[in-house]
């Protein structure tokens, strides 16, 4: 893949990491598709972007698994795939209600499951599958058991995705990012944010992010290395 533009999907692409991804991409020359559930916000960004766009609701999980095959048709194919897309809720675990962790279940795990799920088959060896998971997941706060299980569970299955496609190859990253400053958990769907530190600056971190999956494509990166800044291992390293 080297010496061609990288072919990228990344769903979420309206939110906050996932234009800081989109943007990122496009300055490296990659070729973009975009998914996500914000009609006119995604018609705007794909005019700007000068790239396909395709409305996914997370509810529907049929669509969420035929983007990755609809953005290798539209790129010609596909190299990689980021699953930004992601919904906060809080509250003491006996008080939440059970529409709201199912639909915490719903938007943070079984939709990029069901991306990612659709992308294995038709994205290139040696390419990437990626989603952002978060701190929450290693270090959990009271008042998060439902957010947080909907984000591990997504964690559990990328580890053994991970292990799955290791025979082609495939770049598969759990993005654990830290508390960024994007105003995610003031969008909570149900409840109020335990009391959090500031957000670092998303820029840096979504960068190095995207530095980490395109490396991928073109080399294999020495094991033991973390990408300056967000202590995310190198495509080469166990996440765990």
């Amino acid at each position: 893949m080297a010496g061609s533009p990288a072919r990228v999907l990344v769903a979420g692409a309206t939110g906050a990491l996932g234009r800081l991804a989109v943007a990122d991409l496009l300055e490296r020359g990659a070729l973009v598709a975009l998914a996500g559930r914000d009609t006119e916000a995604l018609a705007e960004l794909a005019a700007a972007a000068h790239a396909p766009a395709r409305t996914v609701d997370a509810y529907d999980l049929d669509a969420c698994a035929g983007s990755a095959p609809w953005a290798r048709a539209a790129l010609g194919g596909l190299d990689g795939v980021l699953v930004t897309v992601g919904v906060a809720g809080f509250g003491p675990a006996a008080e939440v209600a059970d529409a709201t962790a199912e639909h915490l279940m719903t938007v943070n795990a079984l939709c990029p499951m069901a991306l990612l799920r659709g992308a294995v088959p038709v994205v290139g060896d040696g390419g990437f599958l990626a989603a952002v998971t978060g701190a929450i997941v290693d270090s959990p706060l009271l008042g998060t058991a439902d957010y947080t299980a909907s984000k591990a569970a997504l964690a559990g299955w990328l580890g053994v995705l991970r292990r799955e496609t290791r025979p082609r190859h495939l770049t598969v990253v759990d993005a654990r990012l830290p508390h960024l400053d994007t105003g995610f958990a003031s969008r909570a769907v149900a409840g109020t944010a335990p009391p959090l530190a500031a957000g670092a600056d998303p820029a840096p971190v979504v960068h190095a992010l995207v530095e980490q999956l395109v490396s991928a494509l073109a080399r294999s990166l020495p094991p033991g290395n973390a990408i300056p800044g967000t202590g995310l291992p190198t495509p080469s390293d166990p996440v765990h």
